[in-house]
């Protein structure tokens, strides 16, 4: 491989400015974005950012799932392309920088090429992986989930909204369900570059985080069933209280992940009780558990347990239950090669960096299974993301998409 020197330089306040522009576009009550995944908003940046391809000079093409692939030839063209990218969709409540940064990276990591007229033996591919968040369409990572063989097409078309719309309705609603079969790309390697949407890279003041590892996950759905009654005239000891079991199993998911410290950890997130009414007792609740760690018999274990001590809690308490596996996959080892150009182009560049175990799951998670993947990271402000607080400086995103740049290209190998 031919690395590249370190006068290969990005354009940081173009960066910037794509970051922002792309923010216009579905924004938040609070700063941020909520530009959910096949909703009106999702296909208003798709579009943008097919007109910045356009414009940087890429062919696009169009898989199944709506996955979105910007390619710039190489010299070679028969070799199989360099990947890099990560998900334009957000959170409803989210940031600015979750996903993007790794799309307009891959964008920004193609314009600098062409300002400075370097070719690369390899292809290069920028991708827009549709719906990594999971939100509004569970579970997380769908695209690149069947574009992985994870999925199957017509499992992942026939996910549902809570309004009942379906995935594959909603992208031939909004004019982006491509023919391009799902997987049948080759890869050479996949590089992502992403926020690291935690505290440790600010806390210790490190410029790059090396992405070795990432957290595997269980995702549960757990429904209880009681009886609705009255919360002024029924006994206490007459009540069969779905919200009460959900309280009581939403602390036994914390002690679990607390009983396998180091490196595990849980909680109950999206939660919902019904009928809802302020005087009415809860005779239905529904919510999900969220338990990860980057060892498997630490995740098995916490899955095993939580059931266990879930179904010993309805029985006390005179509740139907049932739990419902919705996501999972299993912790990511990156490819060695693939983590030590991320290691080498930082060290080249001269930034700060330390390995790093990604703790939110990512669609490199599912690419490293068909082909050599790695990640990139770079720090973000109190470690808070999934929030429109979320913040990062624009000095950490041109090092994140330098180092990106260098990987890359080392990867692509630059044509003398």
């Amino acid at each position: 491989m031919t690395a590249p020197g370190e006068n290969l330089r990005i354009n940081g306040d173009r960066l910037w400015d794509s970051l922002m522009e792309m923010a216009r576009i579905g924004p938040g009550v609070a700063g941020g974005n909520n530009r959910q995944t096949l909703t009106d908003a999702d296909k208003e940046g798709r579009e943008l950012f097919a007109q910045w391809c356009e414009q940087a000079g890429l062919t696009l093409g169009v898989d199944e799932m709506g996955t979105m692939f910007a390619r710039r030839e190489g010299t070679e063209p028969d070799l199989e392309p360099v990947y890099v990218g990560s998900h334009l969709d957000t959170q409803p409540t989210g940031g600015k920088y979750d996903g993007v940064l790794g799309v307009l990276g891959g964008l920004e990591l193609v314009r600098t090429l062409n300002d400075l007229s370097i070719q690369t033996r390899r292809p290069i591919v920028v991708v827009n992986w549709t719906n990594e968040e999971g939100t509004r369409f569970a579970p997380a990572m769908l695209a690149s989930g069947v574009f992985a063989g994870v999925h199957e097409l017509d499992w992942a078309y026939d996910r549902k909204d809570a309004a009942g719309k379906s995935f594959g309705a909603e992208l031939e609603r909004i004019g982006w369900k491509g023919e391009e079969k799902v997987g049948s790309r080759p890869i050479h390697a996949f590089f992502e570059l992403h926020i690291e949407q935690g505290p440790i890279l600010e806390a210790e003041e490190k410029d790059i985080g090396v992405v070795t590892h990432g957290q595997g996950l269980w995702w549960l759905e757990v429904t209880l069933t009681g009886k609705d009654a009255h919360t002024g005239s029924t006994p206490m000891d007459m009540r069969v209280n779905a919200g009460l079991g959900m309280a009581r199993i939403t602390e036994a998911v914390h002690q679990i992940a607390m009983a396998h410290q180091p490196n595990a950890v849980g909680a109950v997130g999206q939660a919902n009780v019904y009928p809802n009414s302020r005087n009415v007792i809860p005779g239905k609740a529904v919510f999900t558990i969220d338990f990860r760690s980057p060892e498997l018999e630490k995740l098995t274990s916490m899955r095993s347990q939580l059931e266990e001590q879930a179904q010993r809690i309805a029985d006390e308490l005179g509740l139907g239950i049932s739990i419902e596996p919705t996501g999972h996959f299993d912790p990511v080892t990156f490819d060695a090669d693939c983590v030590a150009a991320v290691r080498n182009a930082a060290e080249r560049l001269g930034y700060s960096h330390r390995d790093i175990v990604s703790g939110a799951g990512h669609d490199a998670c599912w690419i490293n299974r068909v082909a050599p993947t790695a990640m990139v990271m770079c720090p973000c402000v109190d470690g808070l993301s999934h929030n429109e607080a979320e913040e990062i400086t624009r000095e950490w995103a041109s090092a994140g998409a330098e180092v990106l740049v260098h990987a890359v290209v080392e990867t692509a190998e630059i044509v003398a």
